[in-house]
Order: structure tokens, then C-alpha cells, then sequence
């Protein structure tokens, strides 16, 4: 990056870039166990997401079709809400704490420069997909909405985000994921139409199912 261009990018550290030394000071301290867990969990912990998307189809294959039609719509929901951060990233363009702060000490190495830091990449994935399954499925939901947090927090745990990133990617995937999760219930008709076709063993219950599920995520309770 020439020093032009470094000058042109943002500096986020005037915002929260105290509180971002104080956490990377805890995880210096933190002992080596809880840091490796962190660091895998904040490697591969995404994958998390994906099967509690497996399980919440599995349990809506026995409930109502727009609850399937919600849970079908979730990975759109986490694409959509991708894209649209990676063009708030382009825009902003903020360079990493570590970076930025010079810190060398971070769990996580830094990103290589051009990999802008503002919004989280990982915390919109997780936050949109916690968000879509909770209109699909309350318990699994839940789950998701636990581990989405946990997925936030490690992000400037292991150092490559300020915190700022991680609320604002919070806010973009739930802005984009429960709109879209609130309309995927209208393609409910859709899949109860499928469900009598090639695609029953995929979507479960025909026309038989019961109507008290209808529309409803699954594990919300009936009373």
C-alpha cells in the first residue's frame, strides 16, 4: 500500500481503540488453554452454523411449510447479509487494530493489508444465520443467537477486530437476515405444493401435516 493510499483509508482506532488494547491485554493473560479454544473457535466455529441449519431442516420437515420455507430461506439470508457487508468493507475501508495500533502481540495473525476491518465478515455470518433460524426454530434459534455472541467476542479476543466492527456487523446481519426471514413465511404455499411432489422426502409433511404448526417456527410451543 503506497502511503497515499494509507492515508486515504479509515483509522477506526479513535473510536474504541482503548478497549480494543484492554481485551487484547486480557487475552495475553489469559491462560494458553482458553486461548487455543478461542482461537479454533474463532477459526472454525462458523462451520456451527451450517449444521444447526442441517438440524433445523430436519425438524421442519414435520412442521408446518412456511416454517420450512424459512428455514430453506436461511443460507440466502446469510449470503445477502455477506454481500452486503463486504460492500459497507469496500466502502470504509478501515484497517485492522492490529495493524493500525501496531499491535504484534494478537492471537490471530494480522490480515494482510487490503482485508478491511469494519464490519466483521464473521460476526454478520453468524448474527444472520442466528436470526433467520430464530424465526424458524426457537431452541435452535437460541443456540445460534449464544454462539453468535461468543463468535463476536472472539473476534477482538484474537485480535483482528476492534469492537465497533463486531457490534456493526451485528446490526448489518440482523437488518438484512430478519426481513428476509419474516418474508420467507410467504413461500409457504410453495413448499406445501412441493411436498407432494419429487421433493417430499426433502420437505417433509404433505398436506396432512398438521395445521396447528403452520406458520409457526418450530419449538416456539403451542400455548
Amino acid at each position: 500500500m503506497t502511503a497515499a493510499r494509507a492515508l486515504a483509508v479509515y483509522d477506526g482506532s479513535g473510536i474504541d481503540g482503548g478497549l480494543y488494547r484492554r481485551v487484547v491485554g486480557w487475552a495475553d493473560a489469559a491462560p494458553h488453554w482458553f486461548n487455543r479454544l478461542v482461537e479454533v473457535w474463532s477459526l472454525l466455529g462458523l462451520g456451527l452454523f451450517a449444521l444447526l441449519m442441517l438440524a433445523a431442516w430436519w425438524r421442519a420437515r414435520g412442521a408446518g411449510p412456511a416454517v420450512m420455507a424459512r428455514v430453506l430461506a436461511s443460507p440466502l439470508a446469510v449470503l445477502v447479509a455477506y454481500a452486503v457487508n463486504s460492500g459497507i468493507k469496500g466502502l470504509v475501508e478501515e484497517v485492522r487494530p492490529c495493524a493500525q495500533l501496531r499491535m504484534r502481540d494478537t492471537l490471530e495473525a494480522c490480515p494482510v493489508a487490503g482485508d478491511w476491518s469494519f464490519p466483521s465478515n464473521h460476526t454478520v455470518i453468524a448474527v444472520a444465520a442466528a436470526a433467520a433460524l430464530w424465526f424458524a426454530d426457537r431452541r435452535i434459534g437460541a443456540v445460534a443467537a449464544v454462539a453468535a455472541v461468543l463468535m463476536g467476542a472472539s473476534r477482538v479476543w484474537v485480535g483482528v477486530h476492534y469492537p465497533h466492527d463486531v457490534l456493526a456487523g451485528a446490526l448489518v446481519g440482523l437488518l438484512v437476515a430478519v426481513p428476509l426471514a419474516l418474508a420467507a413465511g410467504s413461500a409457504g404455499p410453495w413448499v406445501e405444493r412441493a411436498r407432494t411432489g419429487p421433493l417430499k422426502p426433502l420437505l417433509g409433511a404433505g398436506p396432512g401435516a398438521s395445521a396447528a404448526w403452520a406458520g409457526r417456527p418450530v419449538g416456539a410451543g403451542r400455548g
